[in-house]
């Protein structure tokens, strides 16, 4: 996983982006840290049921931001369909 998401050029990370993705239709996968706050924990839940988009569990925001390749900790990361 961590490869794949860091390497990818076809991905968004936070929860501002993720959440765009998710509404425009344009996600396939979403990693979302078991750590982040609950309601918003709930929310990205939620809107991948509802978009029918697949939802990947990780540990906490520290490991998702290394696995991204970013020097901070990240709530979620989405990975885009090629259009």
């Amino acid at each position: 996983m961590r490869e794949l998401v860091k390497n990818s050029k076809n991905k968004v990370v936070g929860l501002k982006q993720t959440r765009r993705a998710i509404n425009e239709g344009k996600t396939k996968m979403v990693y979302l840290a078991k750590d982040v706050e609950p309601h918003l924990f709930e929310e990205i839940q939620s809107l991948c049921r509802e978009n029918q988009v697949e939802v990947v569990y990780i540990e906490n925001m520290k490991q998702l931001g290394e696995a991204c390749g970013i020097d901070i900790k990240a709530a979620s990361a989405a990975m885009l369909n090629r259009d």
